[in-house]
């Protein structure tokens, strides 16, 4: 059975194109989803991904109607194909059913895997050439160590809360927290700060 998946990102859109162009692929029972391709959550792939049984095959009008990203969409595929179901891109002419489409297929789920190497190489050059000039990875503390002072003077000063002395510092209260374990203690028991 063929299963059809289509997608809208906005409800002004129109799914019409792509129900016409499932129909005549002979979809015989077809999703439509309102939702933009970034969110993960669409509860009807979801749902046309529980429907679809071994031997079915899953069909989009266009590859970006199923997933954002290549590597969202050849883990959707591949979990179709743990499932022995099949994956037909109508525009693109992708069929995995056929030995032509899982070659197309597998090529470009080699070069999704090129690409993350590359990048996880061009990652770790840049940390290592970084690190070499002397700079530490990760962003900068919230509080120096003249911010923690400050915080330290005014918390024992007593005259301003913990929320007045984060906003004093640009820092949240939790982040005063983290620096200043002693400010919760001020907070929930009235001990003198350290």
């Amino acid at each position: 059975m063929l299963v059809g998946y289509a997608r809208v990102s906005t409800e002004d859109q129109n799914p019409d194109l792509q129900l016409k162009a499932l129909k005549a692929a002979g979809c015989k029972k077809i999703f439509v989803e309102k939702a933009s391709g970034a969110q993960r959550d669409r509860p009807e792939l979801a749902a046309a991904l529980e429907y679809a049984r071994t031997g079915d095959t899953l069909v989009v009008w266009k590859l970006d109607r199923l997933a954002r990203s290549l590597r969202q969409l050849i883990e959707t595929v591949e979990g179709l194909e743990e499932r022995k179901i099949g994956f037909r891109s109508l525009t693109e002419a992708i069929d995995t059913t056929t030995s032509g489409g899982r070659l197309v297929f597998h090529i470009f789920a080699a070069l999704a895997e090129f690409e993350r190497s590359i990048i996880r190489e061009r990652t770790l050059a840049g940390l290592a050439a970084a690190k070499d000039r002397g700079a530490k990875p990760g962003r900068k503390p919230a509080l120096d160590a003249d911010g923690v002072a400050a915080a330290k003077a005014l918390l024992k000063k007593g005259s301003l809360t913990v929320e007045e002395i984060a906003r004093r510092l640009n820092v949240s209260p939790s982040t005063l927290y983290r620096y200043l374990p002693a400010a919760r203690a001020i907070v929930t028991r009235g001990e003198p700060a350290e």
